[in-house]
């Protein structure tokens, strides 16, 4: 006759086997985010989410984990450094004829590689539990990714929106494992930004238009990268020379002087799209822009897209 699960000493086993799969950090919570229904649906209902339609498709499911997988009883919830040495912010940024994008596309797509080790964890915890089930997500279905990774003590929600956390800033991937096991849960931590508007003050579009809250609608992140046709006027000469993506309210938070560098082979910057020449950049071909971008997050949103940023920035850059 087996013994019983010690479902104590299984968590503090998840956690242990999410450091060795390279997750800087791993926290278990529940399902109940009905919390945070109404703070949704209020942002959808501002039409904050501009022209990303299945956010409000999928509503209130956003919300409840467990429809998603039947039975699911827990979410573990684990963060993954992505920021890379020599990464170049402030000199690419002060440089208008060179090319900004985001720090976490600047090497392969995370969201493969996340999956793959959440897919990993589930398989080593079937192995002590194998009526488990589980699903792994990655920002890739309709889940309340931050509210959970909060619930679970991988930090607080910063007034820009994103997780924070003590000891290594917001320089992070998210990711989650649904199962149906009644694992013990964390604790959230204490928030940590006080009076502290930096990133508010420096959002260079004000799209964190309340603390907490951001309108998609005038994010650079959603501008070069979800919007699919032009770029309002008015928004342009605010976007600088940020071609995909924008770090701003993170570059100024005081907490990212505690950011930890990613472990990660597969997040080192991709040389043509670290601090690129603009005119270079917009010389690409179709053809070179999917060759280089290729097992990138950057190769979604298509050439033409591609195009249309850059000639944004070229446009904000000065003549000669």
């Amino acid at each position: 006759m087996s013994e019983p699960l010690d479902l104590n000493q299984l968590a503090q086993k998840i956690k242990q086997w999410g450091l060795e799969l390279g997750f800087q950090q791993v926290g278990i919570t529940d399902t109940d985010l009905s919390a945070s229904e109404p703070k949704l649906q209020a942002w959808l209902d501002k039409q904050y989410h501009g022209e990303m339609d299945w956010m409000a498709r999928h509503g209130m499911l956003r919300a409840r984990p467990h429809e998603l997988l039947p039975g699911t009883l827990r979410v573990i919830s684990v963060r993954m450094n992505y920021l890379p040495a020599n990464a170049a912010f402030a000199s690419t940024l002060k440089n208008p004829k060179l090319g900004y994008v985001s720090r976490y596309a600047l090497g392969r797509d995370y969201h493969k590689l996340l999956r793959n080790r959440l897919k990993k964890l589930g398989e080593m915890i079937q192995q002590h539990c194998v009526s488990l089930n589980f699903r792994p997500f990655v920002d890739s279905a309709p889940i309340l990714e931050r509210p959970l990774a909060e619930k679970a003590g991988l930090g607080w929600t910063g007034k820009h929106s994103l997780i924070l956390n003590r000891e290594a800033g917001s320089f992070f991937f998210l990711g989650e494992l649904l199962v149906d096991i009644p694992l013990p849960v964390d604790q959230p931590v204490e928030e940590g930004c006080g009076k502290c508007v930096a990133c508010m003050t420096i959002c260079p579009t004000g799209a964190i238009v309340e603390p907490y809250t951001v309108d998609a609608r005038r994010c650079i992140s959603y501008l070069t990268i979800e919007l699919e046709g032009a770029i309002p006027e008015e928004l342009r000469p605010l976007m600088g020379n940020r071609i995909y993506g924008c770090d701003d309210c993170q570059l100024i938070c005081p907490w990212n002087r505690y950011s930890q560098l990613t472990t990660e082979d597969d997040f080192s910057p991709r040389k043509p799209l670290h601090a690129p020449e603009l005119i270079e950049l917009f010389a690409w071909s179709e053809e070179k822009f999917l060759k280089v971008t290729e097992g990138s997050a950057i190769r979604r949103i298509g050439h033409l897209r591609w195009l249309r940023n850059i000639a944004v920035a070229l446009g904000n850059a000065p003549l000669g």
